[in-house]
């Protein structure tokens, strides 16, 4: 899977075990504050259940030893949530339920962006956050105004409404005595909702050039990300609408989930009253809908990557606290499956393109159908049957059945089966290190994740 180039972000600190920790990989010592977090870093990995975790740790493993690997959030394990929403009809959440759960502390019906029940508006642990002086930050893989980064920072009936959520986004509260922008870092896809336009494609709404002249910087690759110093606020947006998963992205185009939260961390630490940052790895949910499964190991991946830079900041920080967890499953993914007791999900190596990914390539108009399979499917047991399956399907633009056929082709060799093409009501497990990291221990509703972030602001 395609990793991050940049360095981690490490904070500026009197730790005298920083350093150390800097130079050997190894977790620091924290002599800090040990209760009361000056910072806050939520990570959230979309879809990301355990049974995901599970077939990421056999993806993961050095298979030469004896026992399974440990993950790098093992460690760190506090607990677990749940996850319903309070939805009228549906008795297992989406994500914008979820979202306005997690970051506002109140339950509401499937489809809110942190509205109760009521359609009322309710205070979200960003704005909070900002409102105490502190900066606030939002990195995503979708579109920012997707689903759960929108539920940190704006407020509609409905998530479908991405074009008034955008303008929600770059609103202003008062903060003191003055108004200031609510979200002082974005990262993450959505051009065209930053930029609307009419139906003869001209722009009727930059919003983009609404936060400039606010002294926003704008980035729309990974070059200019890495490269971007002139403000501590900032907006970048690398795709018109999501992001591509991890292993299908163009690395010069789309900066890495890694990339994102080092430099969201550096511009936010910029603030000696402290930050708040939520980062959310969107993918391993969409991947869980289309049941692809090298789509799960990549976006999972990238998410682990990324949390692994976090946790070094709060290592050399010592006042920062990091919580891990995901909004809900997706998939129903069986590791496992049948009358064979084995899984493998190693052989997603052999694809050099999410199933999801290839697919759309497939069935483009003009598509070397033949060549796309040789170059991104490289089972060297494929047979003859299956790739005829692909062929059709993709000669047809099935999309539906091209994705099953690909499917299907990794899933009979990795041995696992998918029980739902939707979430799942499983509870999630939650991760903490850091100051304030025993609020989350034990089994919790997801609305205390929202509850004990609050809570470190209050004297």
């Amino acid at each position: 899977m395609p990793g991050s180039s940049v360095q981690p972000a490490i904070a500026k600190t009197n730790n005298p075990n920083a350093n150390y920790h800097a130079k050997t990989n190894k977790p620091a010592v924290c002599h800090g504050n040990q209760k009361t977090p000056k910072n806050v870093i939520l990570m959230i990995g979309d879809g990301m259940g355990i049974s995901q975790l599970g077939a990421y740790r056999y993806y993961k493993d050095d298979e030469t030893k004896s026992g399974l690997d440990k993950l790098s959030f093992d460690q760190h394990l506090a607990g677990s949530q749940i996850t319903i929403s309070d939805d009228p009809v549906l008795n297992i959440t989406d994500s914008g339920a979820a979202g306005a759960a997690l970051a506002t502390g109140v339950k509401t019906y499937n489809g809110a962006i942190s509205v109760d029940k009521n359609k009322t508006p309710q205070q979200t642990v960003l704005e909070a956050y900002k409102q105490a002086g502190k900066s606030t930050g939002l990195v995503a893989t979708s579109e920012l105004t997707h689903a759960t980064p929108a539920s940190f920072a704006a407020h509609n009936e409905s998530r479908k409404n991405e074009n008034a959520i955008a303008e929600d986004m770059v609103r202003k509260i008062k903060v003191g005595k003055s108004y200031q922008p609510v979200v002082d870092v974005m990262y993450g896809g959505g051009v065209d909702f930053f930029q609307q336009k009419d139906k003869n494609g001209h722009v009727k709404l930059d919003l983009i050039n609404k936060l400039k002249k606010d002294g926003f910087s704008y980035v729309t690759n990974t070059k200019q990300l890495l490269n971007d110093n002139k403000s501590s606020q900032s907006i970048g947006l690398f795709a018109p609408s999501a992001m591509a998963k991890d292993i299908d992205r163009d690395p010069a185009k789309e900066p890495s989930l890694t990339q994102m939260t080092d430099k969201a961390i550096e511009k936010l630490s910029k603030n000696k009253n402290g930050f708040f940052l939520m980062v959310e790895g969107s993918q391993p949910d969409w991947a869980g809908h289309a049941n692809d499964l090298t789509g799960m190991m990549s976006e999972i991946s990238a998410f682990d990557k990324a949390y692994q830079s976090a946790l070094k900041y709060a290592q050399s920080d010592c006042n920062t606290l990091v919580i891990a967890l995901a909004d809900h499953a997706t998939g129903g993914l069986s590791v496992g499956t049948g009358d064979k007791y084995e899984v493998h999900p190693k052989v997603v190596n052999n694809m050099k393109m999410t199933h999801e990914g290839l697919t759309q390539k497939l069935i483009a108009d003009g598509a070397d159908i033949e060549s796309l399979i040789n170059n991104n499917i490289q089972f060297k047991d494929l047979t003859a049957a299956e790739r005829q399956a692909v062929v059709t399907a993709a000669q047809a633009k099935d999309e539906k059945k091209t994705l099953a056929a690909i499917n299907k082709i990794v899933d009979v060799r990795a041995n696992v089966a998918w029980g739902s093409r939707v979430h799942t009501g499983e509870e999630v497990h939650v991760y903490a290190y850091g100051p304030g990291r025993e609020k989350f221990v034990g089994v919790q509703d997801n609305t205390q994740n929202a509850q004990n972030i609050f809570s470190f602001l209050k004297k």
